[in-house]
């Protein structure tokens, strides 16, 4: 039986996620790594380990803390870090249990999700556009600038999550393709829709990396271009930072999961239902996808203000 992966390994795989897929800033990750690495503390010293912690065990921890008279908010922030981390481990593989799931804590609002507007969206596509048939420039460049357009184009007509946009295979791009096929989490195999200037942005990169003599013999469509495999989650999100950096969109506003919050939060505002966005996004439950209603609530009360009959 494999040996269960170490306390340190785990929190640093939860918090490259944090830093990749929804942007956290410095603070926000050390102290996510403060609150864990006093829960990795507490489990070791009863001969615990996160890999096998026990609902129980994670209800200890947060006693202890009690006891020593901490406030509520941060009971309230340690018991969120917790369970984040073993939604992430249980998501992952690296778990097949979530022990914080029944646990109790105080009850905390949902923060609205980070929206890009239509207009930074545009500028984000157009400065990827950018370079990529400039032949004066070195291919590196070029392969760059067109491995960010084709993953922007892609990642802004899907809403997929960053780990199932950089693992796509090289099949995707197959040219008249107007559907792909993902499996999410869970093993859940769902389709999710490819606009025209997806498909032209895949052909263009395919294009470069003909040229340039790379990415033949593997089977992913965004290959790394240093080491053997796809392009890291983590890769993409610091790409993207400096291209919204270009472009004057502030590092803690952006991040891929941003892009997934604008595919679904634009649809919506533009009419689509929210059955189609759930499907779309692969959420299992709709209550994950109305959160973005949010965007609706300025239209809405603008509709009742201007055709309303007794409004002002």
């Amino acid at each position: 039986m494999p040996k269960p992966a170490s306390d340190t390994r785990l929190i640093n795989a939860f918090l490259d996620m944090v830093s990749a897929e929804r942007g956290g800033a410095d603070n926000t990750l050390e102290a996510y790594r403060r609150d864990l690495t006093d829960y990795s503390d507490f489990l070791a010293g009863r001969g615990g380990a996160i890999a096998t912690a026990t609902s129980d065990q994670a209800r200890d921890h947060l006693a202890s803390l009690t006891a020593l008279g901490f406030k509520a908010t941060t009971l309230a922030r340690h018991l969120s870090a917790i369970r984040q981390l073993h939604k992430f481990l249980y998501a992952e593989g690296f778990r097949d249990d979530d022990p914080t799931s029944v646990l109790d804590g105080p009850k905390r609002g949902r923060p609205l999700p980070k929206v890009l507007s239509v207009e930074e969206v545009d500028r984000l596509l157009t400065a990827a556009g950018e370079r990529i048939e400039d032949a004066a420039r070195p291919m590196l460049e070029r392969l760059r600038a067109g491995r960010m357009s084709a993953l922007l184009e892609t990642l802004y007509a899907s809403g997929l999550r960053v780990s199932e946009l950089v693992s796509l295979k090289r099949s995707a791009a197959r040219p008249g393709l107007a559907m792909l096929s993902v499996v999410g989490k869970g093993n859940k195999e769902r389709l999710v829709p490819l606009t025209d200037m997806a498909r032209r942005a895949m052909q263009a990169y395919l294009a470069l990396l003909a040229e340039a003599g790379r990415g033949q013999a593997s089977p992913w469509l965004f290959p790394s271009f240093g080491e053997s495999g796809h392009l890291t989650r983590q890769h993409f999100a610091r790409d993207l930072k400096a291209l919204g950096a270009s472009v004057g969109i502030r590092g803690d506003r952006i991040s891929p999961h941003v892009l997934r919050h604008a595919f679904a939060s634009h649809l919506l505002q533009n009419g689509a239902d929210l059955r189609s966005v759930q499907m779309m996004l692969g959420h299992a439950d709709i209550a994950t996808t109305q959160i973005y209603t949010h965007v609706l609530d300025e239209r809405m009360k603008a509709m009742v203000r201007d055709l309303h009959p007794m409004g002002d």
